[in-house]
């Protein structure tokens, strides 16, 4: 069965030096493709790369809101650079209220920008929330993300959370956290998203799943995600693995 990992870093080096063998393994685990998704844009021209020289290889672009002193992405260019046919999405974008602290209102801004362009450029967005929960939502409402729709990646939030992003017709995306023994409010979460509404990543080099927790992580785990769904939801593999992949070719327009 067809697994799709929805967001990977591959262009990190901890990836990217080991790239072949990388791609090997997806295809042994049948990971049939994955997002390799944009954090910056000094950075972009490598996720872009990967994505020409691999077919299976998809990208986005957008700067995420850790990176406080990078080049502002401004609307325009964030459409201009979302032209490429490998292009499938803008960001990653939202709010980290986690690791910075202060006058965030420059990560406020950056998110609309992001919001605007996806609008104006008719591609979904990816959306990364930590401790942020409130404003994010607040933001999305405010822009209208529901024209452009996406992803709230990696998801850590409750319930009410997950469901105000389904009522602006977003995805939900599962990480390895899933599969952790103590993310009970994760796994409440993933029993109860509409099953054509998920998707499964492995936001790699982190977040490696059971069993790999600790490890380095990489696309070819992502089944372990799916392997996690199939259990919460009382599903086999092969369904949570085909939906989720017809989730993907949809959302992303492919």
């Amino acid at each position: 069965m067809p697994f799709i990992d929805s967001h990977c870093h591959i262009n990190f080096h901890e990836l990217a030096e080991n790239i072949t063998d990388v791609l090997a393994k997806m295809q042994q685990n049948d990971v049939q493709s994955a997002l390799c998704v944009s954090v910056n844009l000094a950075d972009f021209p490598q996720v872009l790369s990967l994505a020409e020289q691999y077919p299976n290889i998809y990208a986005s672009v957008g700067v995420h809101p850790d990176y406080e002193t990078v080049e502002e992405p401004s609307v325009q260019r964030l459409i201009d650079l979302a032209q490429h046919p490998k292009i499938i999405a803008i960001g990653e974008t939202g709010l980290d209220y986690y690791r910075l602290t202060g006058d965030l209102d420059w990560q406020r801004e950056r998110f609309r920008n992001h919001i605007r362009a996806a609008k104006q450029c008719g591609k979904p967005l990816i959306i990364h929330t930590r401790s942020a929960a409130e404003d994010t939502l607040r933001l999305m409402k405010e822009e209208g993300a529901r024209d452009a729709g996406g992803v709230m990646h990696c998801f850590t939030e409750n319930w009410e959370v997950a469901q105000a992003a389904l009522d602006m017709g977003f995805y939900i995306s599962f990480s390895g956290i899933v599969t952790f023994k103590n993310a009970l409010q994760i796994k409440d979460v993933a029993r109860r998203v509409p099953l054509d509404r998920i998707l499964i990543e492995t936001d790699a080099p982190y977040l490696a799943p059971v069993p790999f927790r600790g490890k380095l992580n990489q696309p070819a785990f992502v089944k372990h995600v799916a392997e996690e769904i199939a259990l919460l939801r009382g599903l086999t593999v092969d369904e949570v693995g085909c939906q989720t992949s017809a989730n993907f070719v949809r959302l992303f327009g492919l």
